[in-house]
């Protein structure tokens, strides 16, 4: 089980979030490039991961030749160009800014069932070295909603209808004007898929995810709040703005407030 007291990091800001998220999982690439020839991430697509993939484009420490690219999730039933597509906000906050060695994103014009198998063999040719995901409103990880969330699912990726909390976040996160907007379908890797990681980046801001955030760190470990599994991961570090972290009296027994 994951020790919070050294996994949770609370600042005072989403900016201040981004950068220590941003620093923390440089560090771990400058780390592991030092003795291997590849570094395989999974890249998040949200507002919340915006400071944290600036931080990481703007790096020269990082050598992006010997990165390997994969996102997480993927909407179904938008347009090529369309802005919120997950694979085109990776392109224009990350990809466009620095020359990674592959990159390999969920294409959800393919048949389903030929892209699922396609790219689950893609995620499993090799161990994936770093995750960098956030967590949803309704406590998902990636699209794995409660009503879809498997903690033993035997797919690598697989298509799921998303809840309506999923996709009301979507208009709070200002990348829809209204719900009716949001698709109802997507693709996503599983939360096994996602725990195979060896080290895990998790970046969430604002106060809308509060209750997710509490449930996550100190509720039961369910699928009624898929992000709860992390702290059965033993290289999972959080990074939290106070607006979501929301201390309780509880949570200040292991918490200092990091500047």
């Amino acid at each position: 089980m994951l020790d919070l007291k050294n996994s949770v990091k609370v600042f005072e800001s989403p900016a201040k979030t981004g950068v220590a998220a941003g620093k923390a999982i440089e560090d771990k690439i400058v780390e592991l490039q030092e003795r291997q020839q590849n570094v395989r991430i999974i890249f998040a697509a949200a507002p919340s991961q915006d400071t944290m993939l600036d931080y990481l484009s703007r790096s020269n420490k990082i050598d992006w030749k010997k990165i390997i690219a994969f996102n997480m999730d993927e909407y179904l039933g938008l347009p090529k160009k369309a802005p919120q597509l997950f694979a085109n906000y990776l392109e224009e906050n990350l990809f466009s800014k620095v020359g990674v060695k592959e990159k390999h994103l969920i294409n959800p014009w393919n048949d389903v069932a030929d892209e699922i198998d396609g790219f689950s063999q893609l995620i499993t040719m090799h161990k994936i070295d770093i995750v960098c995901l956030g967590i949803g409103e309704n406590g998902h990880i990636a699209f794995n909603d409660p009503p879809v969330a498997d903690f033993g699912d035997s797919q690598i990726l697989k298509k799921v209808v998303l809840d309506d909390d999923c996709r009301l976040q979507q208009v709070h996160d200002a990348c829809f004007e209204a719900i009716e907007e949001v698709p109802t379908t997507a693709l996503t890797l599983t939360i096994p898929t996602l725990l195979n990681g060896r080290f895990l980046y998790c970046v969430v801001v604002g106060d809308k995810k509060g209750l997710a955030v509490k449930n996550t760190l100190r509720g039961p470990i369910s699928t009624s709040c898929p992000a709860s599994i992390l702290r059965k991961h033993p290289h999972c570090m959080f990074y939290f703005d106070k607006a979501a972290y929301k201390v309780t009296k509880e949570s200040m027994q292991y918490i200092n407030l990091n500047k």
